[in-house]
């Protein structure tokens, strides 16, 4: 029986955003922050298939970028303050806005990867299977 028949499909969003398996939606993707498990507890799917990359990283930066970057130049040409209070503002803003969606971000990534079984480019020669 194929994957298909065991595991009806399941929302690459749902599983992803959630940080579970992306084929039956139950096993954690991650051991620690992360640091991907070597495979699903519930349906045993091996990870080693995925490859996030930097694109989880990427997106997130681009998003905290404008989101930092617009709130700082409001802030500095409305009041002006003070660079330290700049700094205070802004640090933490960064890290909330980098750290809080990048787990979410690479998960849904990973579960998209699977729901389109994406992979490694191969050259299709003629003649050989």
């Amino acid at each position: 029986m194929s994957d298909q028949q065991h595991y009806p499909p399941l929302s690459p969003f749902a599983a992803g955003l959630a940080c579970r398996c992306p084929r039956c939606g139950k096993g954690a993707l991650f051991q620690g922050f992360l640091s991907l498990k070597p495979r699903c507890e519930a349906c045993g799917l091996d990870y080693s298939f995925i490859d996030a990359g930097d694109g989880p990283a990427i997106f997130v930066i681009l998003f905290a970028g404008f989101v930092v970057v617009g709130c700082a130049l409001a802030v500095e040409v409305l009041y002006q303050p003070p660079f330290w209070l700049h700094a205070l503002l802004w640090v933490p803003l960064i890290l909330l806005v980098t750290l809080l969606p990048l787990r979410a971000t690479k998960g849904l990534l990973i579960a998209l990867q699977f729901h389109h079984k994406a992979a490694e480019g191969r050259l299709d020669r003629p003649g050989q299977p």
